[in-house]
């Protein structure tokens, strides 16, 4: 028998919302998907992942949600960002390679050990221990590419785990972890759902559903787990909408989150039908 998956990509502060506001609506609906038997996270998933393994109730993640965003950090994820990022991605080379480059490139642009954010996260999520259930959080080695899945067992607490997993190139600093430098997650893939390999079913909830290439898209990762039930959710037109053009607007948290557990009821069948067909151990 194999295991359940649930894979949380990134998205930004409203991606977090956006990601709890779901699976709060969905639980209220009865498809309690937080019992998952791995629980994999990307930049904003990792957040979402690290909360829902905390066993602090759907409701209560949700209400904090649409609280005043105290402790948060505003930025700006802007074409600009990206555009500079641009060329260490198209330059020929493998994907290891563009990696790599794109990691320099955030060291250089700020230099230090991400210290300050390390802190923004620790207000997210206030625990230094990994839980007992599985949970793998996703970053980058920002000096060689290397992609790195962190768990319990990765001798990195959970606090810098999820901030290595955060840290958006050229808009937050890498996070320094002993001798090495990490960057988001999602610079390999929004999701990272063939983390998931093995596993079935999988559901996947995506803020941000694109991707670079063929071989770094949902659909060519979840055919790599080998995965037989599948739901894969991303923000529909109003949800998109209520997260607004900059996911990393500290004011959009509670819209996003209500536009998730709105959106809940519209995803309600294809996510159960996925959830309830897998073989599960």
């Amino acid at each position: 028998m194999t295991r359940s998956a649930l894979v949380l990509g990134g998205g930004g502060i409203t991606g977090i919302a956006w990601e709890l506001g779901l699976l709060h609506g969905l639980a209220e609906a009865g498809v309690d998907l937080t019992t998952a038997d791995l629980v994999v996270g990307t930049s904003a998933g990792s957040v979402a992942g690290a909360q829902i393994r905390s066993g602090t109730p759907l409701a209560e993640l949700y209400d904090a949600q649409l609280a005043p965003p105290e402790g948060e950090i505003g930025a700006t994820l802007s074409r600009w960002t990206m555009l500079r990022l641009l060329p260490a991605v198209v330059r020929p080379g493998s994907a290891h390679q563009k990696r790599a480059r794109v990691g320099r490139k955030a060291l250089r642009a700020h230099p230090g050990d991400g210290a300050e954010r390390v802190a923004v996260i620790r207000h997210r999520v206030p625990w230094e221990h990994w839980p007992s259930a599985d949970l793998r959080i996703t970053a980058v080695d920002a000096r060689t590419g290397e992609f790195v899945v962190l768990d319990r067992d990765g001798g990195v607490d959970l606090v810098h785990a999820v901030a290595a997993s955060c840290a958006v190139p050229m808009v937050w600093p890498p996070v320094a972890v002993g001798d090495r430098h990490y960057v988001d997650g999602g610079v390999r893939s929004t999701t990272n759902a063939d983390v998931a390999e093995g596993c079935d079913p999988v559901v996947v909830i995506a803020p941000l559903p694109r991707s670079l290439t063929k071989a770094s898209s949902i659909e060519a990762q979840l055919a790599r787990t080998g995965a037989r039930s599948t739901a894969v959710v991303a923000p529909d037109a109003r949800a998109l909408a209520a997260i607004g053009k900059n996911v990393l607007d500290p004011a959009r948290r509670a819209d996003a989150a209500r536009a998730g557990r709105r959106q809940a009821a519209q995803v309600l069948r294809e996510v159960e039908t996925a959830w309830s067909s897998g073989p599960r151990g």
